[in-house]
């Protein structure tokens, strides 16, 4: 029988991949990945440098979440994927949520990171044009699903 999963094999079991999504401020960018996310058979965790932003993206359907520093920092170690806007790789990003460790932590943690462009008001991607943030999310869910393990087969 061959069939799609997002499961990864680990010593000899099947787990399910881990898709962490890192937001602050509102947690609207957060809200808009999990919201899409949520159909997907995988671990979805919600890390958030607020309170808000991690109980709108449990909302959202994050099957858990976390908030802060620390919480952002052991999590993103575990994951298969790291999800989040750009400012999460630079230290003051997310108008100054982001502290140096954080964005560290997301750069060295061994999960893929899928990021999404947006401009912050500290920096500007050059040649990057600007695309409405659904269009992003949508980028980022189809680049995302490809990566995953497409067909195992059970005999």
């Amino acid at each position: 029988m061959v069939y799609n999963t997002p499961y990864k094999e680990k010593r000899g079991e099947l787990m399910k991949q881990s898709i962490v999504v890192i937001d602050g401020m509102g947690g609207g960018i957060g809200v808009q990945l999990i919201g899409k996310l949520k159909d997907l058979d995988a671990d979805i965790v919600a890390l958030g440098t607020n309170s808000t932003a991690t109980e709108k993206m449990l909302r959202a359907g994050a099957q858990r979440g976390a908030t802060g520093e620390n919480a952002i920092r052991l999590n993103v170690r575990l994951a298969d994927f790291i999800m989040g806007p750009m400012g999460i790789v630079i230290p003051g990003g997310l108008m100054g949520e982001i502290s140096a460790p954080v964005a560290e932590a997301v750069m060295t943690a061994p999960g893929r990171r899928i990021l999404i462009p947006l401009q912050d008001h500290h920096f500007h991607l050059v040649g990057q044009e600007t695309q409405p943030l659904a269009r992003l999310v949508d980028k980022a869910l189809t680049w995302l699903k490809e990566q995953l393990p497409r067909e195992r087969s059970e005999e």
